[in-house]
C-alpha cells in the first residue's frame, strides 16, 4: 500500500534549533528537553525511514545534559551549543563507526574527528549518529527511504542526512556534493539545502571522491538553522586558496531582495522536466517578476545562451574525467583489494581514469578555468542564477537516487548554491536552487532569504 504523502510545507512544522535557543535562554527550554522531543519522533520513524546507520543516543544525552547546564549558568559554547546534529557517515568519528556505505568498510572505526566534526565537538554541538550515505558518496543506492513517501528516494548521497531532517527527527546534518549529493536530496525531502563556494568548509577527514568537486554542506529545517551551522563549521580553516565564508554570523544576512535573476535551462529542461514541475517552476518566477525581479533566460541573453550550449559537453567530458583522475586514489586500491565489494560504478571509473594522461586531466582543468571566467563575467550583470534543484519530485523506487542534471554545474564551477522549498508538484517538494557568485556566499543568502520570505 502507497505511503500517504505530505504537502511540502510540511518543513514549516519541522524542529527548528534557532527557534528554540530564546526558551533555552530564558530556562523556558532546555537543550536535553529538545533532544527528547526529537529522538521521540526518531524513534517513531526510523523504522521506515531508516535514515541512520550509526546512534549514539546515550552519549547525545550526556552532551544535551552538559549544555543544559551551560545555559543555566549562561555560558553557551557557541550559536550550535546543543543542536543536534547528524553526521553523514563519510565523516570521521573517534567514538563511532565510518563505514562509507560500504561492506568494505564494515565495522570500520577511525582514531581522529573529521575537521567539521571537532568543530561541532568544540561548539557543544550535540552528534546523536551517523546518517546513511550511498557507498563512498558516489554509489547508486542504499536502504534509506523518503520521509514524505517510503516508495520513493530520498535523493543521495546525502541520503540519510536528508531524511532524518526531513522526518523530523533533527534539526541539521552535515551532507558532501560532489556532483548533486546534497541539493538533490534536500529538494526530495522538502528542506534547505546549502553548498557553499567550494574550499570554503574543510573537508579533511572527509573520504574524498574529487578533491576539487568536493564540497562540505549543510542540510537544515530552515535557512536560519543552515546559515548558523555553515557559519560555525567556518572555524575550522577550508581550503588555504579559497577565501572564508563570507558574512558568517549566527544570524541571517539582512534580507534584500534580488533585482536581476537569470534562469538557467540548459538541454536537460526539455529533456527531463515534466509539464507540472516546468509549470510549478514558472509560477515561482511569475511571483519573483510581480515582486519586482527582473528574470531573464537565454532567449533575450545572448550570453546566457551561449553558456548554456556549452555546458552539456562541459559535464560529459570534463566533469566526469576531472572525477575519474582524482578518484585514482585511493579507489584504485579498494578495487583491487576488495573487487566485487566496490560498486561496478567505481571500477569503470577506474577504467577511465587509468586510460587519461596528465595532459588529458590538464586539459580538462583548463577547459573549467575557463568557463569559470566565462560565468564569472556574465553573473556580473545578475545576482544569481535560478534553476531546479532536481527535474521534479522524488522519484519512484529506491534503486537509484535521481538525475544530477541540474546540479553539476554549480559544483563543477565551484559556485555556492542553496536548494530552498519553494515548490511542490503534486503534493511532494520541489526545490528552487539559487546559484551565486564565487564567494559571494553571504550575499546569496541574504537574497535567499527574501525569496523564503516572499512565499
Amino acid at each position: 500500500m502507497k505511503a500517504a504523502r505530505k504537502d511540502s510545507s510540511v518543513a514549516a512544522s519541522l524542529p527548528s534549533f534557532s527557534a528554540a535557543l530564546p526558551r533555552f535562554r530564558s530556562g523556558r527550554d532546555t537543550p536535553r528537553a529538545f533532544l527528547e522531543r526529537c529522538i521521540d519522533t526518531l524513534t517513531a520513524r526510523e523504522p521506515k525511514v531508516r535514515a541512520f546507520k550509526t546512534l549514539a543516543l546515550d552519549a547525545a544525552r550526556a552532551a544535551a545534559d552538559a549544555s543544559t547546564e551551560r545555559y543555566r549558568r549562561g555560558e553557551p559554547l557557541s550559536p550550535v551549543d546543543g543542536c543536534p546534529i547528524g553526521i553523514k557517515d563519510i565523516m570521521d568519528t573517534r567514538d563511532m563507526p565510518t563505514q562509507m556505505g560500504s561492506p568494505a568498510f564494515a565495522g570500520w572505526q577511525p582514531s581522529y574527528d573529521a575537521a567539521c566534526v571537532q568543530a561541532l565537538r568544540d561548539g557543544g554541538a550535540i552528534l546523536p549518529g551517523k546518517t546513511v550515505t550511498t557507498a563512498f558518496a558516489c554509489g547508486m543506492s542504499n536502504e534509506t527511504t523518503n520521509p514524505l513517501d517510503e516508495q520513493r528516494t530520498p535523493g543521495g548521497s546525502s541520503s540519510g542526512s536528508a531524511a532524518a531532517v526531513g522526518a523530523g527527527m533533527l534539526p541539521a546534518a552535515l551532507g558532501t556534493q560532489t556532483q548533486g549529493s546534497l541539493l538533490r536530496p534536500a529538494s526530495f525531502c522538502g528542506i534547505v539545502g546549502f553548498k557553499p563556494t567550494w574550499g570554503t568548509l574543510s573537508m579533511q577527514g572527509v573520504h574524498p571522491i574529487s578533491a576539487t568537486h568536493d564540497h562540505l554542506g549543510v542540510l537544515a529545517s530552515t535557512l536560519e538553522d543552515t546559515w548558523r551551522i555553515a557559519s560555525h563549521l567556518a572555524v575550522a580553516q577550508g581550503h588555504p586558496a579559497c577565501p572564508p565564508l563570507q558574512r558568517a554570523s549566527p544570524g541571517l544576512p539582512r534580507a534584500v531582495a534580488p533585482k536581476r535573476l537569470l534562469w538557467l535551462r540548459t538541454e536537460a529542461w526539455p529533456r527531463e522536466v515534466d509539464a507540472a514541475t516546468a509549470s510549478a517552476f514558472d509560477a515561482l518566477m511569475q511571483r519573483f517578476a510581480a515582486a519586482g525581479v527582473d528574470v531573464q533566460d537565454a532567449s533575450g541573453n545572448a550570453a546566457a545562451a551561449a553558456l548554456e550550449a556549452c555546458l552539456t559537453p562541459a559535464f560529459a567530458d570534463r566533469c566526469l574525467g576531472i572525477t575519474a583522475y582524482e578518484m585514482r586514489w585511493p579507489y584504485r586500491q579498494y578495487v583491487e583489494r576488495h573487487g566485487a565489494l566496490i560498486e561496478k560504478r567505481v571500477h569503470d571509473r577506474m577504467v577511465q581514469a587509468f586510460s587519461m594522461t596528465p595532459a588529458d586531466y590538464a586539459d580538462r582543468l583548463a577547459g573549467r578555468a575557463a568557463m569559470q571566467r566565462r560565468v564569472a563575467a556574465l553573473m556580473r550583470g545578475f545576482d544569481g542564477i535560478v534553476t531546479l534543484s532536481a527535474s521534479g519530485p522524488a522519484p519512484l523506487g529506491l534503486s537509484a537516487t535521481g538525475s544530477r542534471s541540474f546540479l553539476v554545474y554549480a559544483t563543477f564551477l565551484g559556485l555556492p548554491a542553496f536548494s530552498l522549498p519553494l515548490m511542490q508538484v503534486d503534493g511532494l517538494p520541489v526545490g528552487l536552487q539559487f546559484i551565486g557568485r564565487h564567494g559571494r556566499d553571504g550575499d546569496l543568502c541574504a537574497r535567499a532569504r527574501w525569496m523564503m520570505q516572499s512565499r
